[in-house]
């Protein structure tokens, strides 16, 4: 899923309409509590999962703004706790001031994490680009390598870097990109149990075709900005509510759910009441 020279497409697409209230029952084709989820129930509510994020987000690619894989490189580095947005922001005068590798390996230290003080952690994704940079020119003669075993020798480079750059320049499925997005969404949806993004990426490669690896991680990353949020994510307009263990307990359904609670409950005065009332 090459995407040299093309835009991100990201289609606006309305969610498929969920209930607007408590769900009723459990929802379909997800396990009860306390009960284990076979493989092959897993496999195939993962397969249902991917269908219905393909019609939604039928061609979409990272949207961290390049025009090379040292670019994307480099811009992916930089993405660490930060956004896509501020990221290209940044990158686009980066670019401008320091348009080669050489050129970036020879930046002063400090003016460069000036230039890229916007992304956060600057003083190591500073150190991370110019290590990279200079690593490179001695062994790559300044090209980006096209392999796993290759970038992730690179400094600051590790396999999440490394699979944005595979997937998305070279079109090369090596692996599942696992950054805050998918993790969350992962374990939302039960398609793994693990908080390590290397466990989840290995859970993820067992349930996803290998032609899918890097636009199913894109999917999940959209849609987990615009739906399946962090903190307030909206199961009422979710498309995979019924597929999902994790719907309507979450984010303002858990308040909602409390606060429905407490209204059901009795105030101490009442309930006293109450208790005198009986013969």
């Amino acid at each position: 899923m090459a995407d040299r020279g093309r835009d991100a497409y990201h289609p606006a697409m309305p969610a498929s309409p969920g209930p607007k209230a408590d769900p009723p029952g459990h929802p379909r084709g997800v396990p009860a509590a306390g009960r284990r989820e076979s493989k092959a129930a897993r496999t195939a509510r993962a397969a249902e999962v991917r269908q219905r994020l393909a019609a939604r987000y039928p061609d979409v690619t990272t949207a961290l703004t390049h025009r090379s894989a040292w670019e994307l490189l480099v811009a992916t580095i930089l993405s660490a706790q930060s956004t896509d947005e501020v990221v290209n922001r940044v990158t686009v005068e980066l670019f401008h001031r320091y348009p080669t590798v050489a050129d970036l390996a020879a930046a002063d230290r400090e003016e460069l994490e000036q230039a890229i003080h916007a992304t956060g952690f600057f003083r190591n994704k500073a150190k991370s680009v110019q290590g990279a940079a200079s690593y490179l020119l001695e062994h790559h003669g300044g090209e980006v390598p096209g392999t796993m075993d290759e970038l992730v020798e690179l400094p600051g480079v590790g396999r999440k870097t490394a699979n944005v750059v595979l997937g998305s320049f070279f079109a090369r499925n090596e692996g599942v990109v696992v950054d805050t997005h998918v993790g969350r969404l992962s374990r939302r949806l039960g398609l793994t149990r693990n908080n390590d993004p290397v466990k989840v990426e290995q859970d993820l490669m067992r349930l996803i075709p290998v032609d899918e690896w890097t636009i199913f991680s894109h999917r999940l990353i959209w849609f987990g900005r615009e739906v399946c949020t962090a903190k307030d994510p909206r199961c009422d307009r979710c498309e995979l509510a019924d597929l999902c263990p994790s719907a309507f307990k979450v984010g303002r359904w858990v308040k909602a759910a409390k606060a429905a609670k407490a209204a059901r409950r009795p105030s101490p005065p009442a309930a006293r009441a109450a208790g005198r009332a009986r013969p």
